[in-house]
């Protein structure tokens, strides 16, 4: 817990360093912390599990969502498969998520079940990464297995510097589609519209009760400006927590600002923990700290 209060991080890159492209080391050591990654990392550049649950541990963490990713036109390729001996030392508090690249996998819901079986607690969608729309038909069958399993589908939805990316793709108004042809799905926004679509995706929020602000990437101290069209108290309520480390100062300090924001203590709590359990089906309580 963090000052109280349960603290969810639902976006986090803990990937081999030898699976990644040099562009993503680079983010890393120029947004985040290049001494901590030095301790947390082995010298063959693969995560030192119990430094690393130490380390959640000491900002607060509750429960952690591991990110996998299949794009090689990007980032590279960081398999599911790399994430589960950080999972296997705390599967209470850290959990994986699935990633479906139609340009790298097929079957895709085959391929979803797969990692499902692994122990992925969501599917994540890059579309600026993979070079896909959010609403391609080839993505459905996915969707199908995330609606049918009461998973959330999280959406890269935001630009990205990295090369290889279209930046074209994350207009969330390509998910409006998806939002109609699956009515049980919820939805994740990963990023808020980061770039040009705030506005797209605080209405969409606001608009859909499927439909939810994922925060990582974005610097509280500019969030407020971000949204400033909108009614602050009513997003809010629809926004979880996560930092994209990391490529981030550090979880605790985003977490604390990010409640500084909240307009009360209720919402705070569900930002930081509530939205997520109830969206990701994670029960933090039964974390072992």
């Amino acid at each position: 817990m963090l000052d109280g209060r349960t603290l969810i991080d639902v976006h986090l890159h803990a990937a081999r360093l030898p699976t990644l492209k040099p562009a993503w080391r680079t983010w890393a050591e120029q947004f985040g912390d290049r001494e901590l990654l030095g301790r947390l990392y082995d010298e063959s550049g693969t995560l030192r599990p119990a430094e690393f649950d130490a380390y959640l541990a000491n900002e607060g963490v509750d429960v952690a969502l591991l990110l996998s990713e299949y794009s090689p036109k990007a980032t590279g390729i960081q398999p599911i498969e790399d994430l589960l001996p950080a999972v296997a030392h705390n599967p209470s508090r850290i959990r994986p998520i699935a990633n479906i690249n139609p340009h790298f996998h097929y079957p895709v819901d085959e391929e979803l079940r797969r990692q499902l079986d692994l122990g992925a607690v969501a599917c994540k969608v890059h579309p600026v990464h993979a070079g896909v729309a959010a609403n391609d038909r080839s993505l459905y069958p996915a969707y199908e297995v995330c609606q049918a399993a009461g998973i959330p589908l999280v959406v890269h939805c935001g630009t990205s510097t990295f090369p290889g990316s279209s930046n074209k793709y994350a207009d969330p108004v390509l998910l409006d589609d998806v939002l109609r042809d699956f009515r049980g799905l919820n939805i994740a926004l990963a990023h808020g519209g980061r770039g040009w679509w705030y506005d797209a995706a605080a209405f969409m929020a606001l608009s859909n009760e499927r439909v939810w602000i994922e925060l990582s990437g974005l610097p509280p101290s500019r969030l407020q400006s971000y949204y400033a069209r909108h009614d602050w108290a009513r997003l809010t309520r629809k926004m979880i927590f996560g930092t994209d480390w990391p490529g981030v100062p550090g979880i605790a300090k985003n977490a604390r600002a990010i409640a500084a924001l909240c307009p009360d203590d209720e919402t705070a709590a569900l930002v930081l923990a509530g939205n997520a359990s109830r969206v990701y089906n994670l029960k933090p309580e039964a974390a072992d700290r």
